[in-house]
Order: C-alpha cells, then sequence, then structure tokens
C-alpha cells in the first residue's frame, strides 16, 4: 500500500521532467523567427504557386529545413546566396569559398529533403 502511495509523486515528477524536455526541443526545433518562416513561404508560394495547397507545402517545407538546419547556419546559407549573385570581387568570394559552399550545400540538402516530404 505504502507503494501505491508514492506512485502518484514519482508520476507527477515525471510528467514536469518530461514536459520540460519536450519544451526545450521545442524550441530547439522553433528558434527560427516567424518573419523568417513567412519570408521563406512567401518565396516558395511565389515560386510553386499561389494556392492553399502550396501554402501548406510551403509551411511544411520551412518546417523541415528548420528542423534539420539551425537558425544561424540558415542566415549564413541565405546570406551566401545573395552575395553570390553579386558582381566583381566580393561576389566571386562568396562563390568560391570552401565555407560558403558548404553553408549553401546544407541549405540545398535540407530544402531536398522537404520537398520530398512536403511536395
Amino acid at each position: 500500500m505504502a507503494r501505491a502511495g508514492m506512485l502518484g509523486p514519482i508520476v507527477a515528477v515525471a510528467a514536469v521532467l518530461a514536459a520540460t524536455g519536450m519544451s526545450a526541443r521545442a524550441d530547439e526545433v522553433n528558434d527560427y523567427p516567424t518573419s523568417a518562416r513567412a519570408d521563406y513561404v512567401f518565396g516558395c508560394m511565389k515560386a510553386n504557386g499561389e494556392t492553399q495547397q502550396t501554402m501548406e507545402q510551403c509551411s511544411c517545407s520551412i518546417d523541415i529545413v528548420a528542423s534539420l538546419l539551425p537558425y544561424d547556419r540558415y542566415v549564413t546559407a541565405e546570406t551566401v546566396l545573395s552575395m553570390s549573385q553579386v558582381h566583381g570581387n566580393l561576389g566571386t568570394q562568396f562563390r568560391s569559398s570552401e565555407q560558403a559552399t558548404n553553408a549553401l550545400n546544407d541549405l540545398r540538402r535540407a530544402q531536398a529533403e522537404a520537398e520530398v516530404r512536403c511536395f
């Protein structure tokens, strides 16, 4: 009977620990600001059609990208993508740097996985 009485507090403690762990993981997965997610979805919809289904697929896509690529790596890859379009020496540095290429490849892999899962 004493064991049954202890079960309630043990379950409560386990539930609190599980909830704390889940919220920490949710924060890690959801570290992209809303504006970055919205920007991605708008661009994706512009490229794939402006329908309700496309909005759902593009929303799914950024969720997958966010789960695979930390936000700081995403920002780096987006910066590389943007700066590599600049003409001249500055753009060349972004197109030829190994670090820039790796960041861009990470983004492309995450987007490819998102396309498989969402489209």
